[in-house]
């Protein structure tokens, strides 16, 4: 739906806006800034809006009190995330009666899923994009900037959460800070799988990749601006090109876009997310053992431990087979990191279940996990189903998975100590006093540099440890 929604009707015909000049208006202040909810993929997004504004001549402030525009990028993975996201919009509309001229929009996958029916909670939003349409940020802007410059009185909203044919390719542009040795790159939109408890689907669209030499394109201009890692993104990223590139010789469009990466100079690591683990066929596996830049780190979503649970949620896989993946992945690298996501409390999940959940937890020896308790999705199969867990046993559950994680990464990082680890040097820490970066398996590191070693592989040997990070010293 795109439409100029006025607040009081939530409809409407394209009115003065459309007799404006499309064109940025120089007389408006122009301070952008850009606060982003939930994952890396909307992190990228964010970055790529934030790449175009400024290609138009806005500003990104990093100071939300000294913005003019206030873009809200949204997440609604689960209800928490749509709540805070609405609770910071209202705080934002004493400030729109104070300062006429501001403008607050909202963006990704809240104002996908839903729509001008925002509009009920949050009246004075001046624009509502969706995920297909954020390449339409800065046109709409100058728009809304232009009616306001002009004393025209804007009584209406812009929506737009239609889909687009090719919007995937518009996340390519990125903003890098000085030095800044990692980026991601998006590769992938949209998801076919069908989980019973997700809504990505319907905020994100159906599955559809970008074109490899552009994502190859993409990736050599980074290193060329001095990036050294890429992360490459996709809801289901390992179903990369399944449908627009063959198979060749038994190897997936997704480890054809790998070994292409691999091959361009200056990029020295390659990391991706988030798999589905239905996408770690030989090919993907056997890649770990033969391309050195692709990082003995891997986010492998598990959801559930019980069989029974993985079916409910329609998740085409068992605990079987999931272990099984773990075991190949560290036979072909012994020191592989393993991440993961699951969800407690799940419909219908019993203390059985949640028993086989916690020993496939244990067995997994995760390095990383990040644990949710099932939130209810409006729209989702799962939101009807009988046999909801209670609040209280969803919490009980989650709190048993962390304290489990939290011993596990204490044990696993304790390992580390008298190791020698490669580490990306990234930059000064947070505060100024040592420098920091991370290992192939992800865990961030301070120790003793220069500037002059942001952007190498160094060696450090770790000396002490904490839950997180890695402590220690450059050897040689």
């Amino acid at each position: 739906m795109r439409a100029w929604a006025p607040r009081e009707a939530r409809a409407g015909h394209l009115t003065v806006f459309e007799r404006l000049s499309a064109g940025p208006h120089r007389r408006g202040v122009n301070r952008v800034y850009i606060k982003t909810y939930g994952c890396q993929m909307n992190e990228r997004d964010s970055e790529a809006v934030a790449a175009m504004l400024r290609a138009r001549g806005y500003r990104i402030v990093s100071d939300e009190h000294a913005c003019d525009i206030m873009l809200l990028n949204t997440c609604s993975v689960r209800d928490m995330a749509e709540q805070k996201a609405i609770a910071k919009a209202s705080n934002v509309v004493s400030r729109k009666r104070r300062q006429p001229r501001f403008i607050l929009g909202i963006l990704g996958c809240m104002a996908q899923n839903r729509g001008s029916d925002l509009l009920d909670t949050l009246p004075d939003v001046d624009l509502i994009v969706g995920t297909q349409k954020f390449h339409q940020v800065p046109d709409y802007l100058d728009n809304l900037r232009a009616a306001k410059d002009a004393g025209l009185p804007v009584g209406q909203t812009i929506v737009d959460i239609d889909e687009e044919a090719g919007s995937q390719n518009a996340i390519r542009d990125h903003v890098l800070e000085e030095h800044q040795v990692s980026a991601f790159v998006s590769i992938q939109q949209g998801c076919d799988m069908d989980c019973a408890f997700c809504i990505v689907p319907k905020t994100r669209g159906d599955e559809r990749s970008r074109k490899m030499e552009e994502i190859v394109d993409e990736c050599r201009g980074l290193a060329e601006r001095g990036v050294r890692e890429i992360t490459l993104l996709g809801q289901i990223v390992t179903s990369y090109g399944r449908r627009d590139y063959a198979h060749a010789g038994g190897t997936t469009p997704f480890v054809q876009l790998i070994e292409k990466v691999h091959e361009i100079d200056g990029i020295e690591r390659i990391r991706f997310t988030s798999p589905h683990p239905r996408g770690f066929r030989p090919d993907l596996i056997e890649a770990y053992g033969r391309l050195p830049k692709l990082c003995e780190h891997v986010h492998l979503p598990l959801q559930s431990g019980s069989n029974r649970i993985l079916r409910a949620m329609n998740r085409p896989y068992t605990r079987e087979r999931y272990l099984e993946i773990v075991a190949a992945l560290r036979a072909v690298r012994p020191d592989m990191y393993v991440s993961t996501d699951v969800i407690v409390g799940f419909p219908g999940e019993t203390d059985e279940d949640f028993g086989q959940t916690r020993e496939l937890f244990i067995e997994a020896d995760y390095d990383m996990a990040y644990v949710f308790k099932y939130s209810i999705r409006s729209g989702t199969p799962a939101a009807t189903l009988a046999d909801q867990v209670p609040d209280d046993v969803k919490e009980h559950r989650n709190q048993e998975l962390l304290s489990l994680l939290a011993e596990n990464s204490r044990r696993r990082t304790a390992g580390l100590l008298g190791t020698v680890q490669e580490v990306l040097v990234e930059g000064p820490d947070r505060k100024g006093l040592r420098y920091t970066g991370r290992t192939r398996g992800n865990r961030v590191t301070h120790f003793d540099g220069t500037p002059d070693l942001i952007g190498r592989l160094v060696p450090v040997r770790i000396e002490r440890a904490s839950t997180s990070s890695l402590y220690g010293e450059i050897v040689g």
